[in-house]
Formats: structure tokens, sequence, C-alpha cells
């Protein structure tokens, strides 16, 4: 858990590097749109069905209907902008880890620079992992007793598709497909899940969750590489 939050930092640090900028600002300000034009149009809805539908003597609940909208907007962006954002950004997120390897002066290894179409295939290939199996697990949430322990199934599936997400990148690079990333993942599954679960806790949190996609792809790069070396 440590080594996951020290790779995390080095990858905050690293989001300043001037080599690394183009690839990060891009991918931020892809965020930054796709959240602040959700949050304003969601905003704006909200209030224009506030008016018309509460009634002038209820507005003092106004305290209360506003701040549960930014909670479940937090949320609920997780789930939809984030995979939206990933599918946009995928291709300078693939740079983004190719160009982390230069800047740290990695030993040079076999790899090859997919194409915009391979790395959105790739990606579309994750989202329809991830929700094939999404429903099954929401379907827990109905089944007494086994729904008790639902949440945690959920959260920790979620820190793994988080973990696939990321990690993708710097793995698609060296040449190593969906199927095979699976395998490489479940042979650090305790590492990849608390990557993923921080990670999962940082798209949650607002303006944390701007900066944490790029953050994690060169974490994500940095701790493959030092895996690497050490193997």
């Amino acid at each position: 858990m440590i080594n996951v939050v020290s790779y995390l930092w080095k990858g905050l640090k690293l989001l300043t590097t001037p080599a690394l900028r183009p690839f990060v600002l891009i991918p931020l300000a892809i965020n930054f749109v796709l959240y602040s034009g959700a949050l304003v149009l969601g905003y704006w809805y909200l209030d224009s069905w506030i008016t018309q539908v509460i009634p002038d003597w209820l507005h003092w609940l106004n305290w209360l209907i506003y701040p549960l909208f930014f909670i479940s907007f937090c949320l609920i962006g997780f789930f939809t902008f984030s995979l939206l954002a990933n599918l946009i950004a995928a291709p300078f997120y693939a740079k983004l880890a190719a160009k982390t390897l230069i800047v740290i002066n990695a030993p040079s290894l076999s790899t090859f620079e997919p194409s915009a179409m391979q790395v959105w295939r790739a990606e579309l290939n994750r989202m329809r992992y991830s929700l094939t199996r999404t429903l099954p697990l929401l379907v827990l949430f109905l089944i007494p007793v086994v729904n008790l322990i639902a949440p945690l199934l959920w959260l920790a599936f979620s820190a793994w598709c988080v973990a696939l997400e990321y990690f993708a990148f710097p793995l698609e690079n060296r040449g190593i497909l969906f199927p095979q990333q699976k395998e490489q993942l479940k042979t650090m599954r305790l590492s990849a899940l608390s990557f993923g679960g921080l990670v999962t806790l940082g798209q949650s949190l607002p303006v944390i969750n701007i900066i944490i996609a790029p953050a994690a792809v060169i974490a994500a790069t940095l701790y493959t590489q030092a895996r690497t070396i050490q193997n």
C-alpha cells in the first residue's frame, strides 16, 4: 500500500515536467470541459426544476437539495464522465506513458506505438469487460444476506477495473494486450487493488478528479518499469 502511494505521489510530481506537459494538459482540458460543462448543465436544470416543482413555501429546502446535488454529481460523475473522458483522452495517455519512460531515462525495451484507433479499440474492450460484469454485481444488491457484502464486492471490482484502465497504457506500449494485461495484474493483485482503490477515491473528489487520471498513467508506468527491472 505504501509503495503504491509513493508511485502515485511521484506521478503527481511529474505532472509539471515540461516534456510531459503537452500530454498532460490536453487530457486535463478534456476532463475540465466535461466536468464543468456537466456541472453547469446539471445546476441549470436543477434550478429550473426547483422553480417549477417546489412551491415557494418549501424553498427553504434548497439548503438540502443543492448539497445533495453536488454530492450526487461527484458520485455519478465518477461512473459516467470518467469513462467518457478516458475514452476521448486515451491516445494522449498512451503517448504520456511512452514519454514518461524517456523522461526518467528508462532502459530501452521492445516497444511499439499503437495508433489512435488501436488505443480506442482497446479502451472499448476494457469498457465492455467492465460493463458486462457490472450488471451481475448490481443484482447482488437485491439478494437478501448477499447484499450485505455487495458493497465490498463493488468497491473491489471498481478498484480492479481502474487498475486495468491505467496499467493498460504502459503495457500496451510493450505490445501486451488486454488478455495478457489481466493475467499480469493478477500476479500483483494486492498492489493493483490498492492502486485502483486510491485512484477511485481521487476520481470521486472535486478538483482532484481532474488531475488524478494523468497522474495515474505516469504512476502505473513507473511501477511497471520498476517491476520489469526487478524481474
